[in-house]
């Protein structure tokens, strides 16, 4: 059999509500910093829930033409701006490469709600002259990868995974995929979410799922504490530059860290509501470490999907210590600054994981204060720990079951 190549990370670009670039997203991080604040893109007064994790001050026309702006949704403009500063971070000279080895999956999990909701406003009142042609090409999923493509002159594989909030955990594993099977030298994979509409925001509050904490903005994302009462929805992207080590090592650039291996299983439980035995979200970590060709024993650090909800928080606390038995690695959640970015997710914390692996230095769980019993862990509370992280994996777990992995170790 044919030894898998080795898949690295060597360029991270963010768009976040605590920074938007690789340097100042990772202090913030490990600074224990808070993206949460009132809600500013619209009047959320008469609302349960009136606080998000927004990107305030992002500017687009600061990183691309207008023309080329103004036919991106905001989802769009993200995952470009993400994608520019990760190929700058990796140092790639496009210009200088085949770029049909170069491709992108950049997923989304809800699509552009803001285009949509105005199209149809307009539709109703004026009725089809209120419809805008940049409507359909705006709200498609698929449309972030394909825009990121157009503006980086890009042309090797490019598609959207779409499955929630494991959207960026898919579209970074099946880029691994791709590089492993020789169909690309490069990959830009992650996830992009930009819904902040009432709308999409009063959708979550009828499940029950938002925190409530309004007054408390700062402190309502608290996973894995046993007050927490729902998620903080968040906006961002991440894009990872993946691609052989061979490759990497050609053109002298400097490995983050390897993206080692990929699992994937489906709870087929519920629509939002996850297994309560936790048995296919520990049989998906259980995966990913088999592909990376390790052992539960190896990982020091797991970045949890930790969404602050009490269902969830309890059912990843159970896979783990399914798997890990009694002496579980260190556990922390980066949604506890930056909220639940949904379909950005899994990318965004990827490269927090992939950055806690080359600087041995983990992220803290803010605004831990009242034990949870259920949840036997050490969530790394409110600061950041030095520590030695040769392997960690990264969770991401989506309605409808969608649950993916991520494994990454020291190059």
């Amino acid at each position: 059999m044919t030894a898998k190549p080795t898949i690295v990370v060597t360029g991270i670009g963010v768009v976040t509500s605590i920074g938007s670039t690789r340097e100042s997203f990772w202090s913030d991080l490990t600074q224990g910093v808070s993206g949460v604040a009132p809600i500013a893109a619209f009047d959320a007064s008469p609302y349960q829930t009136r606080i998000a994790a927004e990107v305030r001050g992002f500017d687009p026309l600061a990183h691309m033409p207008r023309k080329l702006a103004g036919r991106m949704a905001r989802n769009s403009q993200m995952a470009v701006v993400a994608a520019q500063e990760a190929v700058k971070d990796a140092g790639l000279d496009l210009a200088s490469m085949d770029t049909v080895r170069v491709g992108c999956c950049v997923g989304t999990a809800a699509g552009d709600y803001y285009d949509l909701e105005e199209n149809h406003r307009n539709f109703l009142e004026r009725g089809a002259k209120g419809v805008s042609p940049f409507c359909v090409p705006k709200v498609i999923p698929n449309m972030p990868a394909g825009n990121v493509a157009i503006a980086l002159g890009i042309h090797g594989p490019n598609f959207a995974a779409i499955s929630a909030c494991a959207t960026g955990a898919h579209s970074i594993g099946m880029s691994l995929m791709l590089l492993r099977a020789g169909q690309a030298d490069v990959m830009l994979a992650g996830g992009v979410e930009s819904t902040m509409t009432p709308f999409v925001l009063n959708g979550y509050v009828a499940m029950g799922a938002l925190s409530k904490r309004n007054d408390d903005f700062a402190h309502a994302s608290r996973p894995f504490d046993r007050e927490r009462d729902g998620f903080v929805m968040g906006e961002g992207a991440g894009v990872l530059v993946l691609e052989t080590l061979e490759h990497a090592r050609a053109r002298g650039a400097e490995p983050i860290a390897e993206v080692a291996g990929f699992g994937a299983t489906a709870d087929g439980f519920g629509l939002a509501q996850p297994d309560p035995e936790a048995t296919w979200t520990a049989k998906a970590m259980e995966l990913a470490l088999r592909d990376a060709g390790m052992v539960p024993g190896e990982v020091q650090y797991i970045n949890a999907h930790g969404t602050s909800t009490p269902a969830i928080d309890r059912s990843e606390a159970k896979a783990i210590l399914k798997l890990f038995g009694g002496a579980p690695p260190l556990v922390s959640s980066n949604k506890s600054m930056i909220g639940h970015t949904l379909g950005a997710a899994g990318a965004i914390e990827a490269a927090a994981t992939a950055l806690t692996v080359k600087h041995d230095l983990v992220p803290p769980t803010i605004n831990y204060a009242v034990p949870d019993e259920e949840i036997p862990l050490d969530v790394v509370p409110n600061v950041a720990r030095a520590v030695r992280v040769d392997a960690a994996i990264s969770n991401s777990f989506g309605f409808g079951g969608q649950n993916g992995v991520l494994a990454f170790r020291k190059v």
